[in-house]
């Protein structure tokens, strides 16, 4: 499909460093659309003009919104607790820690690479960045294997139906590899110059 734009995810699986390199490498030949794991997405070509998401995930589902990062970050922030909490005070896991982990509470089979922003030593809490899978490669990552997701924090771009606050509601992390739709319960929404930041909890897959 000769328009067709790689979706912005930059999650590493087609061998190039960014969606823009894998861009640059369809222009010169070198690499083909169906080599991104995206292309093959059910709705996946039909994104919105003004988003660039579809507005139904991998199974058809439509969401309200989409969360992306706050302005100057890489992801959204993703807030999470270990199923073995004390380890964050055992291993001293700090702000700059790479963590590696599966989503098993919410029953993602994905293994997720974290880039630790705030580490609570009382309760377990992980404030992160996802970043790509690239980062774990070189060493030093802290695997706790498994964690429930908490919230999300970020900037909601509206598809369907702006985030309201109390309301539990679907949603798309801007940078879910699987494309699927998560709810949770809004319980922050304040407009800024950077657009909607929202605070989503409760976090599941339904």
């Amino acid at each position: 499909m000769a328009d067709w734009q790689p979706p912005g995810k930059d999650c590493g699986a087609c061998g190039a460093k960014s969606c823009a390199e894998f861009s640059g490498l369809m222009e010169r030949g070198e690499k083909t659309p169906d080599e991104c794991p995206f292309y093959s997405i059910p709705g996946g070509n039909a994104f919105l003009p003004e988003t660039g998401f579809s507005g139904t995930d991998v199974c058809g589902k439509a969401y309200d919104f989409v969360i992306g990062p706050l302005p100057g970050e890489p992801s959204a922030r993703k807030i999470v607790l270990p199923f073995r909490p004390d380890l964050v005070e055992r291993w001293n896991i700090a702000k700059g820690d790479i963590v590696l982990g599966r989503p098993m509470g919410q029953g993602c089979p994905v293994q997720h690479v974290l880039r630790v922003i705030e580490a609570n030593q009382v309760t377990g809490v992980l404030t992160c960045h996802t970043v790509g899978p690239r980062t774990a490669r070189d060493g030093g990552a802290k695997d706790v294997q498994a964690y429930h997701v908490v919230g999300f924090e970020g900037i909601a771009t509206v598809i369907k139906r702006p985030p309201e606050f109390g309301f539990r509601q679907s949603f798309l992390p801007s940078f879910c590899m699987m494309q699927l739709a998560h709810t949770g319960v809004v319980n922050m929404v304040l407009e800024k110059s950077s657009g909607l930041h929202v605070r989503v909890e409760d976090i599941r897959i339904l």
